[in-house]
């Protein structure tokens, strides 16, 4: 069944858009004024959540059961005081980067990623969180891991593979792929065939940098990562990693990726010009689709701008449901497609930078 609204985290607060007929509207925003990184709903419960960037009050966690019209803050994470990001560097939680529940079988397991890369969960639905000693420990950490244009590394992608919830799929910014299969218990990196052009070695196993994780429901060995360095597949359940970048080609640098739900073969990306030219390419605003798992690329464009583009997509900013797409950019445009790409409407142009876009 098709979701009927969706929830974007915005640097200005909650927008929720419902669908009408053929289109969608914007119907109510809440938490204003209030940077929102990622916003998502809890299929099992019906509720949505919020991760706040507070500033000067830290980061904040909000829960809703009303579809976004009023929200509660809930417990945030928060590092044990004995914990380290660095020798003699107290951790502290500098940005809650993405919010997953738990899988339908786990009743009231939630995780949370964060800046500085520590993996937090909950087993009572948010009321405590702990952080994931295994994952922080693991010897590579302390020397390996860094930030990808933060001060520190963050966890930003969590996969639960739908056979099976002990195995769980993360991506840090940056360090790379990890992988469990006991539930987190225990951690093996999977950067092979990954490529950091800005490390002394390229193919270092540690300090890749995925910009965003995705997995195909039907087929969970499936992985698409859009990285820094380009774009990577996966259809060894992340053992491998081919690079699938368009060589010359649009899609190539970016932040954002989705995954059909059903066909491993077909992914879509937003390009951007570089890390250091954040803009649309070419400043036409186009959105770069494989249906052949990556060993062609065509650009969608119908009805998006093809002059005086800047737009840049962040990581959580597309998102797929069915046919449909959304994404958003930070200058604050929102577009819709109910037919996988081929074409674009606005759903608003003059928001605030978005941050996340979800359908729920």
């Amino acid at each position: 069944m098709s979701k009927d609204h969706m929830v974007l985290g915005t640097r200005k607060g909650i927008i929720v858009a419902e669908r009408k007929g053929s289109d969608w509207r914007i119907t109510y925003d809440a938490l204003p004024g209030i940077p929102v990184p990622f916003a998502t709903l809890d299929p099992r419960t019906g509720t949505l959540w919020a991760t706040l960037d507070h500033g000067h009050w830290g980061q904040k966690l909000s829960r809703s059961e009303d579809m976004g019209r009023t929200w509660n803050e809930v417990t945030a994470p928060k590092y044990p005081e004995d914990a380290l990001v660095k020798p003699d560097v107290p951790a502290t939680c500098r940005y809650l980067w993405v919010f997953q529940p738990g899988a339908a079988d786990q009743d009231g397991r939630l995780y949370i990623g964060t800046e500085p890369g520590g993996l937090f969960i909950s087993d009572d639905d948010g009321a405590s969180w702990n952080l994931n000693e295994p994952l922080w420990n693991v010897p590579e950490r302390m020397e390996g891991w860094f930030g990808g244009g933060r001060d520190f590394a963050g966890i930003h992608s969590i996969l639960i593979d739908p056979r099976d919830s002990q195995r769980i799929l993360i991506g840090i910014s940056c360090a790379g792929v990890y992988e469990t299969t006991d539930g987190g218990s225990s951690w093996a990196l999977r950067n092979k065939g990954m490529r950091a052009d800005f490390l002394p070695d390229p193919n270092a196993e540690v300090g890749q940098d995925p910009h965003i994780v995705v997995m195909c429901d039907g087929q969970p060995d499936a992985l698409w990562q859009q990285n820094h360095c380009g774009i990577f597949r996966s259809t060894d359940g992340a053992q491998n990693w081919t690079d699938v970048t368009q060589k010359d080609g649009l899609a190539n640098f970016g932040f954002a990726a989705a995954v059909d739900a059903r066909d491993p073969d077909t992914a879509w990306v937003v390009p951007a010009i570089s890390d250091e030219v954040r803009m649309a390419c070419d400043g036409a605003l186009c959105v770069c689709r494989t249906q052949d798992g990556g060993a062609s690329w065509e650009a969608l464009r119908e009805g998006l701008p093809q002059e005086h583009a800047y737009d840049i997509v962040f990581r959580h900013a597309l998102d797929l449901d069915g046919d449909r797409l959304a994404f958003g950019s930070t200058t604050g445009n929102v577009y819709t497609s109910d037919d996988r790409g081929d074409s674009w409407r606005p759903l608003g142009r003059n928001l605030p930078p978005v941050y996340s876009v979800r359908f729920v």
